[in-house]
């Protein structure tokens, strides 16, 4: 009996790593085609932006997957307190993350309607913000993949740097459009991606507070700092 306990229990812990595999992938891609969205904006690329648009729906089906996953690893070992979060914490985490595969999605969608318009100096300025957007995405999966609670801290304190970034391109978009009305359409656009930039560290977040709930059982104490001075339109 004790030999049928050990199986079921590293059977649950190599179904585990194969979950937290398939959720860092599938981070990966979304960080990616972020990336590549603003590639796009930045070439006046309406191919590349289409695929990036394309290619949201594998993010979406790697999240049916990891669900299926879990439901899988519930019934190989009725969960006590400590599994339950790191399964709680894997749907949480997919859930986030298939949201920035949207909003990498959604900054493609735009670079096409852009595309039709005069060129705007200020979508430069989206690289920056997407960096670190990316950055904080890429950082706090390293911090999941490795239960590394105090590194998922820091990725939590650095979304304020984004906050900065974004509320700081908020006011040269808004400066642009006062200056030339001309200019005012293509700024929303940018403006509505660059919030979506921004939210994807709000993401990036909700991970890094997962991640510690993982090795603690609740969310890390504090508020988060926050640095949006905007009061923007919800994307």
């Amino acid at each position: 009996m004790h030999g049928q306990h050990d199986h079921i229990v590293k059977q649950y812990d190599a179904e585990l790593d194969r979950l937290t595999g398939e959720i860092v992938r599938m981070g990966s891609l979304a960080v990616e085609q972020l990336h590549v969205a603003i590639d796009a904006l930045e070439a006046r690329d309406d191919t590349t932006a289409r695929r990036v648009i394309a290619h949201d729906v594998n993010i979406d089906r790697l999240e049916h997957d990891v669900s299926h996953d879990v439901i899988r690893l519930l019934a190989l070992r009725q969960p006590m307190a400590g599994d339950l979060r790191e399964i709680l914490a894997a749907l949480r985490i997919a859930s986030d993350i298939e949201r920035i595969g949207d909003y990498a999605a959604n900054a493609a969608k735009r670079a096409i309607t852009l595309n039709t318009m005069p060129a705007s100096q200020l979508s430069r300025n989206l690289r920056a913000l997407s960096q670190l957007a990316g950055d904080l995405v890429r950082d706090v999966l390293v911090a999941y993949r490795e239960r590394n609670d105090q590194a998922a801290l820091k990725v939590r304190a650095r979304d304020a740097e984004l906050d900065q970034l974004y509320t700081s391109l908020f006011r040269e978009l808004l400066t642009y459009m006062a200056e030339d009305p001309r200019h005012i359409t293509a700024s929303i656009h940018l403006l509505f991606i660059a919030k979506n930039l921004e939210r994807i560290g709000d993401h990036a977040t909700n991970i890094a507070e997962n991640v510690w709930f993982i090795a603690h059982g609740e969310p890390p104490a504090g508020e988060r700092e926050k640095r949006d001075t905007t009061t923007s339109p919800t994307p």
